[in-house]
């Protein structure tokens, strides 16, 4: 499931690599594997992983990433459930993903 991506260049996820203090906490916390440490700093590996959880955003003691939390897994909850299913179901939202 870490490599579905349900929604491609849509992520409001946003790192501030500067502000990076290499504590790794959002590679702990990712349930998706969006980041990873390199250098000294985390990167962001693949944006279109991100679900949009905020974990990494509440967890990041230098509040270096943002993240409009609830977008990505509110309007995944019926695209990953017909994934798991072997079904084709869309999303619910007013979006019409």
């Amino acid at each position: 499931m870490k490599d579905f991506v349900y929604l491609k260049n849509v992520v409001t996820l946003q790192l501030n690599e500067e502000k990076c203090n290499s504590c790794g906490m959002c590679v702990m916390v990712c349930p998706r594997a969006v980041f990873r440490l390199s250098e000294g700093k985390a990167h962001i590996a693949n944006r279109d992983f991100c679900m949009e959880c905020g974990a990494c955003a509440l967890n990041c003691p230098k509040m270096a990433i943002s993240v409009k939390s609830g977008l990505g897994c509110g309007c995944a909850t019926g695209i990953i459930e017909g994934y798991f299913n072997g079904n084709k179901s869309g999303c619910e939202c007013s979006k019409g993903c």
